[in-house]
């Protein structure tokens, strides 16, 4: 039988907590992570109704986009939805975990699942995440470099974009002179010791610093492993918010607007005035994504689809794109269909659901 954390290890690899926002609240916010899992309902929001549809259906994880505690909390009296979805929680022991900002961030997350579902080409991130990236260079003997570069790879290092057991070496002659209290792997202590060895070079993502370092010192034969860890400026194309992409042929902005309302399943949708232009590049972000608006008119996009843009911000457009704010709820609803693919193809003999409560809390007319 599965554990909480074996689930939680599946949702963290695919989006790493270190990915948060400095605001954000992701991860496990109520349950044991070592206790058994009798089912995960995945939902986008957690309510009261969404655990009391885990209790009929027997799930005792409920897996979320939005966290539920995502400002301090003073009490627990049931005085808010909040308070009360905790105390519920709790007293049914329910865990609750919510990958947010952290799936927002990742090459694979929201952001493109909005640009799968408008079919966009070419797709890219539209803002990478800075200082995301790593640098190891270590010296190795030759003789030992292959099996330090598995160790290295198999922690995940070397991995770029498409291209994977990526590194750089060049071979050179290291000299030293072990203590006599050492006890050198190569040479005799108190004597000094020329040895050929390669300078061996790897990039990988910030988060996973400590595991790499263990493979390293595992892995290297050297009782003192010399190496240097740089932290780099490199644009990371994995890591960052929204996506950018284009359509597979241009469309008036009137077509692509009905386009979009049938792809994203819309009740409705504000947007800018529209002409005569056509749409063939789109920006999307999930959630609020008006903060960037001048990104995606710097990088060319034609439309740009988000959620929560105010009044005077449909102005900023300037008619330079068409702004198609479909709503919060809408732009990531989707999201459920990211956890379940995630878990399932995890744990295929398992319990995954996907949570038939609407959780929107904003109501249309027409």
């Amino acid at each position: 039988m599965a554990k909480i954390q074996d689930i939680l290890n599946v949702l963290e690899r695919l989006a790493p907590l270190r990915y948060q926002e400095s605001y954000d609240n992701a991860g496990l916010q109520t349950g044991d992570a070592q206790a058994e899992v009798t089912g995960v309902l995945v939902t986008l929001d957690c309510t009261e109704a969404v655990l009391d549809e885990a209790l009929e259906k027997g799930c005792n994880l409920v897996v979320a986009h939005h966290p539920v505690i995502f400002k301090g909390l003073k009490a627990l009296t049931g005085r808010s939805y909040v308070e009360r979805t905790i105390l519920k929680a709790i007293r049914q022991n329910i865990a609750i975990y919510a990958s947010h900002t952290n799936l927002d961030n990742v090459l694979h997350g929201v952001n493109t699942k909005i640009a799968d579902k408008l079919q966009l080409r070419h797709q890219r991130v539209l803002v990478s995440k800075p200082q995301t990236l790593m640098q190891l260079v270590t010296l190795v003997p030759v003789a030992d470099t292959e099996k330090v570069l598995q160790a290295l790879h198999q922690a995940g290092a070397g991995n770029i974009g498409e291209y994977s057991n990526c590194s750089f070496q060049v071979t050179g002659t290291g000299r030293f002179q072990p203590s006599d209290q050492a006890n050198p792997t190569v040479g005799e202590a108190g004597k000094a010791e020329q040895v050929r060895e390669n300078r061996v070079e790897v990039i990988f993502p910030a988060y996973l610093q400590t595991k790499v370092m263990r493979a390293l010192k595992q892995a290297h034969p050297y009782e003192e492993v010399a190496h240097y860890l740089y932290t780099l400026e490199n644009q990371n194309q994995e890591v960052g918010i929204g996506m950018i992409g284009d359509l597979a042929a241009p469309l008036s902005e009137a077509a692509f607007l009905a386009y979009l309302k049938e792809k994203m399943q819309l009740p409705g949708l504000r947007y800018t005035s529209i002409g005569n232009k056509e749409v063939k590049r789109v920006a999307v972000c999930g959630g609020a994504g008006s903060f960037l608006l001048k990104d995606a008119l710097q990088q060319g996009a034609d439309a740009f689809v988000s959620g929560d843009f105010k009044y005077h911000e449909f102005f900023d457009a300037e008619g330079r794109l068409l702004i198609a704010d479909i709503g919060h709820y809408e732009s990531e609803v989707f999201t459920k269909e990211i956890f379940y693919d995630t878990i399932s193809k995890n744990f295929p003999n398992f319990a995954v659901l996907i949570s038939e409560v609407n959780t929107n809390p904003v109501r249309y007319t027409f």
